[in-house]
């Protein structure tokens, strides 16, 4: 890809907070990366060395339960990074990280983000900023999974994909959405197919197409909103 510009770093909320000598070490030392579907970010029970921060691409922090099923407990858009465990002091987490919608982010070394988020206020502060919304976010997709009908959880997490890589088509399979959303991929064939029915999507095999992004909020349940109100200052500011 590309080299790294400023233009490029006020694409992500978290970098767009960096001025001068700090700004000029992430041009210097920062990496612009390709992510791929699965690319792995970092794993459980592995040192986290690295901080990414997305720009056009989606991570998902997974957990994995012995018996090898799996569900989305996080997403990170270019509202945050996923240098979170970081953030909160540790230096490995139980769950892992890979990319869930493929796209570009910046790559810097975790003691360079260390440095920043020691030194640099006003990133600390767009850290926190993050970490709350986050948090609150968190919560809410708890009871969603839990009262939610696949129909409604499938919308949101279409829109929130949307607002977070600006174009209108989704590289996802069924049984990766179904994974994402805790349900059987029968659930997700069958939400994905009213969706294509009411006008709202197009599906072929492995690739989503939003066509109204206004419908599908009124499918969605309230989480919807409640994203919106927790990152929507966060999405426009990387904008």
């Amino acid at each position: 890809m590309g080299d790294l510009t400023p233009k490029l770093l006020r694409c992500n909320y978290i970098l767009a907070s960096l001025k001068g000598a700090d700004l000029a070490s992430v041009l210097k030392e920062g990496q612009i990366v390709d992510l791929r579907v699965r690319d792995v970010i970092y794993e459980a029970n592995q040192r986290i060395a690295q901080a990414f921060f997305p720009i056009d691409s989606v991570l998902s922090v997974v957990t994995t339960m012995r018996e090898g099923g799996a569900i989305e407990v996080g997403t990170i858009g270019r509202e945050g990074t996923s240098a979170l465990p970081i953030v909160l002091g540790a230096h490995t987490t139980a769950n892992e990280c890979y990319c869930q919608v493929p796209g570009a982010a910046i790559k810097i070394s975790g003691d360079l983000f260390q440095h920043f988020r020691k030194t640099n206020k006003t990133f600390a502060v767009h850290l926190d900023r993050y970490l709350q919304a986050y948090v609150n976010f968190l919560g809410q997709l708890a009871g969603c999974n839990r009262l939610h009908h696949i129909e409604q959880r499938c919308a949101r997490w279409l829109l929130l994909t949307h607002d977070r890589v600006d174009r209108d088509d989704i590289l996802l399979t069924q049984e990766y959405l179904a994974m994402m959303l805790g349900s059987g991929r029968s659930g997700v064939t069958l939400a994905l197919a009213a969706l294509q029915r009411a006008k709202l999507i197009r599906y072929t095999r492995g690739h989503i197409t939003i066509l109204d992004h206004h419908g599908l909020e009124a499918e969605s349940c309230e989480c919807y909103a409640v994203a919106k109100e927790q990152f929507g200052g966060l999405l426009r500011s990387a904008r």
